[in-house]
């Protein structure tokens, strides 16, 4: 009766459950098959796609791949001479790109910090714009900072304004989603205790949350300004100013000015390297509280 009762002799549930779990890792590995091929069949019709758009210009160019990396670095090497005067001349548009970089992380984080506090819940000012706040914040991120620059570059002309504008409307988003989520997990126990006594909403959150989320925010921070760095860099392609528009114009002109594009690639390099190293160091001693 006790075998009956648990649904069969003890000796028949290993076995039982054995099977079970193989059962379970066949239909696994078979679902993962088949997504794998899936994906497999849209990358190939893509890539083939993509290459006939381009008239079969992939395979034909496939085997010219590296004559420019050695064209240029052949250039450089003969003009090694000329490499510090370029730098030194480089040097102001890369602090332009830099700075471009700086103030639309500034401007960025604090309009993300507003927003993201905003549509939190349990901390917004207006509980039910919290969506309408969410959906603002979505399509800053969803917006590219090339396509804001294109238009803005439209309306006020090339130069650094308009990219600081695009990277600061990016990133307002892109750190809004990142704020919003570390304000979900802020103690709302001194939000209720400033309540009680008659603060302010702007009170609460800034005695209340921000001390708590302050060290995660600036870890996003610096990471972002690591972003958009490079970003501000890509953004002089398109006349957006700053050491990328130097970058274009000495390519543009082609074999004789490599030994300035190899400047050029050497500052920005340096200083993208330099930066993210910095902005570690700073990030892992504030998540260890040592800073």
């Amino acid at each position: 009766m006790p075998e009956l009762a648990y649904g069969g002799p003890p000796r028949d549930r290993p076995r039982d459950l054995r099977t079970s779990y193989l059962r379970d890792v066949q239909q696994r590995r078979l679902y993962s098959g088949l997504l794998f091929a899936i994906l497999a069949l849209l990358l190939i019709s893509g890539f083939t796609l993509a290459d006939e758009r381009n008239a079969g210009g992939f395979w034909d160019g496939l085997a010219k791949l590296f004559d420019f990396p050695t064209e240029l670095i052949a250039e450089a090497f003969e003009k090694s001479a000329n490499l510090p005067v370029h730098l030194l001349h480089y040097l102001p548009s890369l602090l332009e790109t830099v700075n471009i970089a700086a103030a639309s992380t500034l401007i960025g984080a604090l309009l993300a910090t507003m927003l993201s506090l905003l549509a939190t819940r349990g901390l917004a000012r207006w509980p039910v714009l919290i969506p309408l706040f969410r959906r603002a914040m979505d399509i800053m991120r969803a917006v590219p900072e090339v396509v804001i620059a294109l238009v803005l570059i439209f309306v006020l002309g090339g130069g650094p304004v308009a990219a600081m504008i695009a990277i600061a409307f990016h990133t307002t988003g892109a750190l809004g989603k990142l704020f919003s989520e570390v304000n979900e997990n802020a103690d709302l126990r001194p939000v209720e205790g400033l309540t009680s006594v008659g603060s302010t909403w702007l009170q609460r959150m800034w005695f209340a949350v921000v001390p708590q989320v302050a060290p995660n925010y600036l870890s996003y921070g610096l990471m972002r300004f690591e972003i958009n760095i490079r970003a501000s860099a890509i953004l002089g392609f398109v006349g957006s100013g700053g050491i990328g528009y130097d970058l274009k114009n000495a390519m543009s002109w082609g074999t004789g000015r490599y030994d300035e594009v190899a400047a050029i690639f050497i500052l920005l390099l340096g200083t993208i390297i330099a930066v993210d190293q910095l902005s570690s160091l700073a990030r892992n001693r504030l998540v260890r509280g040592t800073l």
